[in-house]
């Protein structure tokens, strides 16, 4: 008997051992994976990161409605806000929030990461850096601003391409891979080498495909235009000319490192409804343009000219890093992020809606999953609710 019970410690120590060997033999960004698992919302002590601060001395607070919260939740919208763990959804109305709504022990002050409604954000900075002149063209090629990018396929790459999603970038969209390049991009230290090495294996301009590292190629392209860092321009640029209530953050590949572009912007709810704003009002706020009436036109406008994502029809649903949304006939463009962060604008109404979460359907219909359709059809019965007041 004791013979046996040596034998199977041994056993357990020597698998141990393989253990420790093998996990140190993985690449860091496998190590940090395997400790942290999936992505979460509320990862901001996880990472690095820069803050984007805001003026305390000039802050915009979204105002009440006469009606605020009047409106009561069916059960089964409750039901289904909860099944997929909402922590923050905010109906507003003309610039007045009229619901808002915070559960899952969540409130007006946490931040999340709103992961690839980020993207929007980048895409925002690129037009304010053509605007004022720092990128020349959006057809320049990447190398005019990243001079290493020029092999093979790289070299006809534009800032255009970038923007639309179709710059060919030999980047595997994978979120439950250990060993893809999104978990590589999400957990590594090596963002600048990893994405500015990746080969172009599509011709460019031709279809949009879905590609997170050709968000953060553009990132490293304003920051190389602009020499600031993008949590920096972010901040001059937008932010503090938002007027936001609090500071918000960018996470980095490592200490002082690069800002991960591609998904991770952390803020509250109330503040990150700005953005929908810019979309609502063409880049203004309120009087003062920052960006440009004719980017943002464009950056809300399906890049129709390419082919969409299965390379039947032209995209129809795509712009500048912004989603577009047909809902029940208005064009709605939308911040959206993997986990259902949705910032949603809907021009025709002047309203905004924001659902934060920890969860997302995974039902698709064609590019949508249907989450976004069951979040706006219980927009739709606060805003109609406030007209029949």
């Amino acid at each position: 008997m004791k013979t046996k019970k040596k034998n199977i410690f041994r056993v357990l120590i020597a698998l141990a051992v393989v253990i420790v060997v093998v996990y140190a033999s993985l690449p860091y960004y496998a190590r940090q994976a395997l400790i942290h698992w999936m992505p979460v919302i509320d990862d901001l002590e996880t990472f690095h990161r820069h803050t984007v601060h805001h003026n305390p001395d000039d802050v915009w607070h979204w105002p009440l409605a006469a009606d605020y919260n009047r409106y009561q939740l069916t059960e089964n919208d409750a039901h289904y806000l909860d099944s997929l763990h909402t922590v923050s959804f905010l109906v507003i109305h003309r610039d007045s929030i009229v619901f808002e709504s915070y559960r899952d022990g969540w409130n007006d002050t946490l931040t999340s990461n709103i992961y690839s409604a980020t993207k929007t954000i980048v895409g925002l900075l690129a037009g304010i850096a053509l605007d004022e002149g720092k990128i020349h063209s959006l057809d320049d090629p990447v190398s005019r601003y990243i001079p290493s990018y020029t092999q093979g396929m790289q070299a006809d790459v534009t800032l255009r391409h970038l923007l639309t999603m179709s710059g060919g970038m030999a980047w595997d969209e994978a979120y439950a891979s250990l060993f893809s390049v999104t978990t590589h991009g999400y957990y590594g230290n090596d963002l600048y080498d990893l994405v500015t090495g990746l080969d172009v294996v599509d011709q460019p301009g031709i279809q949009y495909s879905y590609r997170s590292g050709e968000t953060q190629l553009l990132a490293f392209i304003i920051e190389a235009a602009t020499g600031q860092t993008l949590s920096e321009y972010a901040e001059e640029k937008l932010w503090k000319p938002m007027q936001a209530e609090r500071d918000a953050y960018w996470l980095l590949d490592k200490k002082d490192g690069d800002e991960k572009a591609f998904c991770c912007f952390h803020t509250t709810a109330r503040d990150v409804a700005r953005f929908a704003h810019l979309l609502l009002h063409r880049g203004n706020w309120h009087g003062r343009q920052l960006i440009s009436e004719a980017y943002m036109d464009e950056l809300m406008r399906p890049a129709s000219y390419l082919k969409d994502q299965w390379g039947k029809d032209t995209l129809s649903y795509y712009g500048f890093q912004t989603w577009i949304m047909d809902y029940h006939g208005m064009r709605c463009p939308y911040l959206r992020g993997m986990l259902g962060q949705y910032i949603i604008a809907i021009p025709e109404m002047n309203a905004i809606v924001v659902r934060l979460g920890r969860k997302r359907c995974d039902v698709y219909n064609r590019e949508i999953t249907t989450d976004i359709t069951r979040y706006m059809n219980i927009a739709m019965k606060i805003l109609k609710n406030q007209e029949a007041i």
